[in-house]
């Protein structure tokens, strides 16, 4: 059985003290009080949750660098050793950043930090100053109870996450990259959750937690459709705006074709496997939407990963509604599976078709973590030890992370900042979402699997 507070973890080893698991709560609440809203254009400003980080870590004997990109651009940085002196190093990574929130639109004001019927409210609860607090109870509860992890930890707390990272991880890994040195493999956030997994019907109920073996890479599209300016009267069939959107239209309508990944692969299968449902992945007429409609619920972490996807998100052009301007302005999200970055570009020049030209807007590269590897074992057996009948299965994230940046220092990404939620908590909903809260439980339960990890990986 876990215990409530402190004693033995169920290996027998040490466990957490009490403190941990009042720390991890108050600091959640503390670093959503400090308000690091990112707005996108460098108008952020995380340096105060980057000392308050500094400062704890700092009280417990740890160093920590400040780093910074720009003035209030705040990264921290800090390793502790581990015993094990010819074992790679392990990143732990969690952003300081968060996204907007309307007052007017929550229950409680959304940077309150609020503790109220044994839940934490607050923007950054979930996504991801909760993971922040984790982070730092582990390393205090370590130097007070004198622990140290199997091999050496590098915990990097980043701005600019929830921009382009050019203030974060990426200035991190380009300027930096000496504080990392050793590291093989990290995680950050979007895995370990508690997610209630149902069959059609609701007959089989599984909890399921989906640690991130793999993102898709990040392909933001700028088109620009040129034409002749003239006379909104006069017949033009040089015209940008119907040349733009004719081309928009054909992105948006387009079914890109199922491509599984390694990753998607495994998932397809381990969730088969434990829905009893038969899974021919290599069979000819394999359809991968009718396995998906017999996994129930469990399909949606799946579902936006078997293939690339291009959305439209904002159009511009003309200042006038007489007169036909000579070029016109799209934007698309466009999101690629790992392998699949030929393919995608292609497409786009046959979808796009002449006088439309399109460029990325912002690039990122997808990512893969082989889920046969010793670190995901790892994490697999830290969850199932304090949650025995919870299933760990991996999945592909649709979008991106910090994981992306770190990659170019060879550092191999899985999402795993763990929480254990009740029925009903609809965790991908919080992110960015209003009400953004997390139970003091899951805090509990997730301080508990990191430092188990951590320890034992």
């Amino acid at each position: 059985m876990t215990p409530t507070r402190g004693g033995n973890d169920t290996t027998g080893g040490p466990a957490l003290d009490g403190q941990a698991l009042d720390e991890v709560v108050r600091f959640t609440s503390d670093l959503i009080r400090i308000d690091t809203t990112n707005r996108g254009g460098g108008s952020c400003w995380e340096r105060p949750a980057a000392e308050y980080v500094a400062e704890r870590l700092s009280d417990a004997g740890v160093e920590a660098h400040l780093l910074e990109a720009a003035p209030g651009r705040t990264n921290v940085v800090a390793r502790v050793e581990g015993h094990d002196r010819a074992a790679p190093g392990l990143l732990v990574h969690g952003h300081l950043d968060v996204v907007p929130a309307e007052a007017a639109d929550w229950s409680v004001h959304p940077f309150s930090g609020e503790i109220r019927d044994g839940v934490v409210w607050g923007r950054g609860a979930i996504d991801m100053k909760n993971m922040d607090a984790m982070m730092v109870a582990v390393v205090r509860a370590w130097q007070r109870l004198g622990l140290r992890p199997r091999r050496d930890v590098v915990f990097a707390f980043t701005a600019d996450e929830e921009d382009s990272a050019d203030a974060g991880s990426s200035f991190l890994a380009d300027r930096h990259a000496d504080l990392f040195a050793g590291c093989t493999e990290g995680v950050s956030e979007s895995g370990a959750f508690t997610y209630y997994g149902t069959t059609p019907g609701a007959e089989r109920v599984r909890r399921l937690y989906p640690v991130a073996a793999g993102e898709r890479g990040t392909a933001w599209l700028r088109l620009t459709a040129r034409g002749r300016a003239g006379h909104g009267s006069k017949i033009n069939h040089d015209n940008a705006v119907s040349r733009l959107a004719a081309a928009v239209a054909r992105i948006g309508e387009h079914r890109w074709p199922v491509r599984l990944t390694p990753t998607v692969r495994s998932a397809l299968t381990e969730l088969a496997q434990l829905y009893g449902v038969k899974a021919e992945l290599d069979a000819p007429d394999f359809d991968v939407d009718a396995l998906l409609a017999e996994l129930g619920s469990a399909a949606d972490l799946i579902a936006p990963t078997v293939r690339n996807s291009t959305n439209p998100t904002m159009l511009d052009a003309g200042y006038k509604v007489n007169v036909i301007p000579g070029s016109a302005t799209a934007y698309v999200d466009g999101r690629v599976l790992p392998g699949c970055e030929a393919e995608f570009e292609a497409t786009l020049d046959a979808l796009t078709g002449p006088g439309v030209a399109w460029e990325y807007h912002h690039r990122e590269v997808p990512l893969s973590a082989p889920v046969e590897a010793p670190a995901f074992a790892a994490m697999r057996a830290a969850v199932e030890r304090f949650d025995p009948d919870g299933h760990v299965v991996p999945y592909c994230m649709a979008g991106g992370t910090d994981a992306k940046q770190f990659s170019r220092l060879g550092i191999t990404g899985y999402g795993f900042s763990p929480l254990k939620l009740p029925p009903g908590f609809d965790y991908a909903a919080l992110f960015h979402g209003v009400d953004e809260r997390v139970p003091v439980e899951a805090l509990h339960f997730g301080v508990r699997v990191l430092d188990h990890f951590l320890r034992e990986a």
